[in-house]
């Protein structure tokens, strides 16, 4: 992550302190799970793994993202992509969310920021979580409440039938830090 301006967060409401329970994640973790980077892989995945009981939420502009990066493949990828996904998505809670008034004029705020990022981070911020991702174009030390996955060293699983599909799903394979 770049490094960005202190007054950022101020700038854009931010609470000084306060607890953050909503994690959001982005395209770029999501489909880390897929990345070319071994490490980002593992950890992307490991953050799945731990929230399979607790869910997450994720922007409707970021469920799409991901959609147009694998719909980008050829049809057998998609195919062998599309299974471990829709499963994911079926036993894990993902809270598909949509943008608000209060997300798309918080996001004018961000200046630093391309505007899919501003209103993704924008999101995380009015509803006091916090922003799971990989990519790297979001500022550090702005204090805005974005983080990466923590570094795994073993790879976690999936429940069984969950990581058969995963393990099939690698047939797609993105590299999330050229985004």
């Amino acid at each position: 992550m770049t490094t960005g301006t202190a007054g950022t967060a101020r700038a854009a409401g931010i609470p000084e302190q306060g607890i953050r329970v909503t994690e959001f994640v982005d395209a770029t973790l999501f489909m880390g799970m897929h990345s070319t980077d071994e490490r980002v892989r593992r950890s992307c995945k490991a953050f799945f793994v731990c929230r399979l009981a607790t869910g997450v939420t994720m922007s409707l502009e970021q469920v799409g993202l991901c959609d147009d990066i694998v719909w980008s493949h050829p049809r057998e990828v998609q195919d062998g992509y599309y299974p471990f996904m829709d499963n994911l998505h079926t036993d894990m809670a993902v809270n598909r969310v949509g943008y608000t008034v209060d997300d798309v004029s918080r996001a004018l705020l961000l200046t630093d920021l391309p505007l899919t990022e501003r209103l993704t981070v924008s999101q995380a911020i009015g509803r006091g979580g916090t922003l799971f991702s990989v990519d790297q174009r979001y500022p550090t030390g702005a204090g805005l409440p974005v983080r990466g996955p923590d570094p795994v060293g073993a790879e976690p699983e999936f429940p069984a039938g969950l990581e058969a599909l995963y393990q099939a799903s690698l047939v797609l394979r993105v590299d999330v830090g050229g985004w």
